[in-house]
């Protein structure tokens, strides 16, 4: 709770106090890793849409279990929109609206040590129209959101 309202304001400070000092942040789609704190708040800082100040979750609340929340978001560019887990890992299902009007989904999994973030394993997914074909069509319903 207190990293998410962090990330909502803008607070890199404590985003940094709740990052482990051997984070390492893995892109496995695009081959990309970010190793430490300090090149986290550089990719953070510059990640597109931000500089808009269009891209930033603003969370409501967050409900749930010592082990699974749910997070309600004020403002849809960046939804949270499960999160789950216990311990020490953790995985976090996200939703992403750009600027340009894109819609992505991204799964977080995420690894804690000493009570900081320690590993982030992150894949994206862009926003598609419904599977057309087959005899599915008429068995599927719409998700909500």
């Amino acid at each position: 709770e207190r990293y998410m309202h962090a990330v909502s304001v803008d607070d890199f400070d404590t985003q940094d106090v709740l990052i482990h000092d051997d984070y390492l942040l893995l892109y496995p789609q695009s081959g990309e890793r970010i190793r430490g704190r300090e090149n986290r708040r550089a990719l953070v800082e510059g990640y597109p849409g931000r500089q808009e100040g269009r891209l930033r979750p603003t969370i409501d609340h967050i409900t749930g279990t010592d082990d699974e929340w749910i997070t309600k978001a004020s403002w849809p560019a960046w939804s949270v929109v499960h999160l789950v887990g216990s311990a020490d890992e953790f995985s976090v299902t996200e939703r992403f609206a750009y600027p340009g009007g894109d819609t992505w989904h991204v799964v977080a999994l995420i690894t804690v040590r000493d009570g900081k973030i320690w590993r982030e394993t992150d894949y994206f997914a862009a926003g598609r129209a419904p599977w057309s074909g087959g005899n599915l069509r008429h068995r599927r319903e719409p998700q909500d959101g």
